[in-house]
């Protein structure tokens, strides 16, 4: 059964719609905007039935801060009012509300209501699903396409998307960059990690299915992986701007092997001027490089690569980062 949040700072109204509500849906009830952002980002309701004149917290403020989360922002509002004031309606509709109820409320036009725009949200929801599944798969047959090409890393995108995810709820448990790191974000990371390697594709055959370790020249031909790489998200980024996770997934391919300490490459970036997706990504490449076998080596074990990892704490890698690896390393084993 669908969940409903209405908000209503009068009582006799929140009974009402009560009585109108029962037996149709599930509902929660409060009393002020405070209140009802605290509901939706715990419980993520279906739809807000929201009331427009509020004390402290009016429903223009609630609705602003919806709309400017992400995670909360595709919530459906649907605004209370007894204003009949047509230049409310139009702010109202301008700051995202899906509809307008007048108070007192009508049950056959509130259910009504409901039933329509929550049908609406499950077939955008529909589509929303379709597009993303069809852009991760679109993602990882691309990585799987640089993989068949580089025999040296088979099942390495794989494996390394679920290192990142595992770091990355590591750091969102413990609260470190609550700033940057929310579930929305991790989210976005996780898609972007496979295209990590994508520049690789520019990189001539000779280099990257040499049998044997890298040259000095050679090693600096192979660098520009991360250039190229950020020349082509950058390009897919630019064409489709609705695709969040493709500007995750260019910083990642930027960045992923710069080092805490301004030593790596491209761009000699240090410290937090590396984005933090790359600082993630550093450790996932790296561990699951030193475990994997190439054809010049066989893998390390993951004791000698969690001792690797750890000898990087503050100069190859973000200290916060490895000490979250160091929090989950069983996961990763």
């Amino acid at each position: 059964m669908r969940e409903i949040l209405v908000v209503d700072d009068n009582e006799s109204s929140l009974q009402q719609i009560r009585s109108l509500l029962q037996g149709t849906y599930n509902f929660s009830l409060v009393t002020s905007g405070k209140q009802a952002l605290s509901i939706c980002a715990m419980e993520h309701p279906d739809l807000v039935l929201l009331d427009i004149e509020m004390p402290e917290m009016d429903g223009f403020a609630v609705i602003d801060v919806l709309r400017q989360t992400p995670e909360l922002s595709r919530i459906p509002v649907i605004f209370l009012t007894a204003n009949q004031d047509v230049a409310t309606e139009a702010r109202g509709l301008k700051a995202g509300a899906r509809d307008f109820i007048k108070k007192p409320v009508e049950k056959d036009i509130l259910l009504h209501r409901l039933e329509i725009h929550l049908n609406i949200t499950s077939y955008q929801d529909y589509l929303l699903n379709s597009v993303e599944s069809l852009a991760n798969n679109l993602a990882i047959c691309i990585s799987d396409l640089i993989e068949c090409r580089d025999k040296n890393t088979g099942g390495h995108v794989v494996r390394t998307k679920k290192y990142v995810d595992l770091i990355g709820k590591e750091l969102i448990s413990n609260g470190v960059f609550a700033d940057e790191l929310s579930s929305f974000s991790l989210e976005m990371i996780v898609r972007a990690s496979p295209l990590h390697d994508i520049g690789k594709i520019g990189i001539p055959d000779k280099i990257l299915l040499k049998p044997a370790r890298l040259d000095d020249e050679e090693f600096a031909v192979m660098k520009k992986h991360t250039i190229i790489g950020d020349q082509i998200l950058e390009s897919m980024y630019r064409r489709t701007p609705t695709q969040a996770y493709l500007g995750y997934a260019r910083m990642i391919a930027a960045s992923h092997h710069e080092r805490y300490d301004g030593k790596g490459y491209p761009s000699g970036l240090a410290g937090n001027d590396i984005p933090l997706c790359g600082r993630i990504m550093a450790v996932a490449d790296v561990y699951d490089a030193i475990v994997d076998d190439r054809v010049y080596r066989k893998g390390m074990s993951h004791t000698e690569a969690f001792r690797i990892i750890m000898e990087g704490y503050g100069t190859q890698f973000d200290p916060y980062v490895v000490k979250a690896f160091e929090n989950c390393r069983h996961e990763f084993l």
